[in-house]
């Protein structure tokens, strides 16, 4: 099922069912048992902690985000196939691949926008989850008030595009709640 998110200064689509069940499955473990996931160091205002979640990154082009640079890793057989698909539904070119372990409700990721330089002006952001369900919460970055939250499905596909990194912030919560092991993949274009 295909949805478009109605929030102001915002281009989202939401799609439940992106990829069957038996793929979903099959790229969550090949990804969860092969993929050497690094949990690096992170500051946040001021202080340096872990980051709380693992992380990879597949492609062709290194990607840095608060004061991390990532060297990429070659796209596995499965995400070669997985960004095919993507593409053709968002008639856009990925060149890396930012993958995220979220091992339990503990693992987190903070309030952010997807709005590095390299990433051009308004970014189309392909994210796939895979595994266990998580709430994914947006909040308009002057409007306070504008908030939507929903559940990311196991095998959804969430596009972000147009004004959305300019306007919006999202995150992914913990949670006291016993969830799964999930993995989240956004394919992003980095610019020369």
């Amino acid at each position: 099922m295909t949805e478009e998110i109605n929030l102001p200064q915002a281009k989202l689509i939401y799609i439940t069912n992106f990829i069957e069940t038996e793929f979903a499955n099959l790229v969550f473990e090949k990804l969860y048992t092969e993929t050497d996931w690094i949990q690096e160091p992170i500051k946040i205002f001021g202080k340096e902690m872990m980051q709380p979640r693992l992380t990879n990154l597949f492609g062709k082009k290194p990607y840095s985000y608060s004061n991390i640079i990532m060297k990429p890793n070659p796209l596995p057989e499965v995400l070669q196939q997985l960004q095919v698909k993507i593409e053709e539904v968002t008639d856009s070119k990925f060149n890396i691949c930012l993958a995220n372990l979220y091992r339990d409700g503990q693992d987190s990721m903070g309030w952010h926008s997807d709005d590095e330089k390299e990433l051009g002006k308004n970014p189309i952001i392909a994210s796939v989850s895979l595994g266990g369900e998580r709430m994914f919460h947006l909040q308009h970055k002057t409007k306070k008030e504008l908030k939507q939250k929903f559940v990311l499905a196991h095998g959804s596909l969430l596009i972000m595009a147009g004004e959305t990194q300019h306007y919006w912030k999202h995150q992914l919560p913990k949670t006291k709640k016993q969830v799964s092991p999930r993995i989240n993949l956004t394919f992003r274009q980095i610019l020369d």
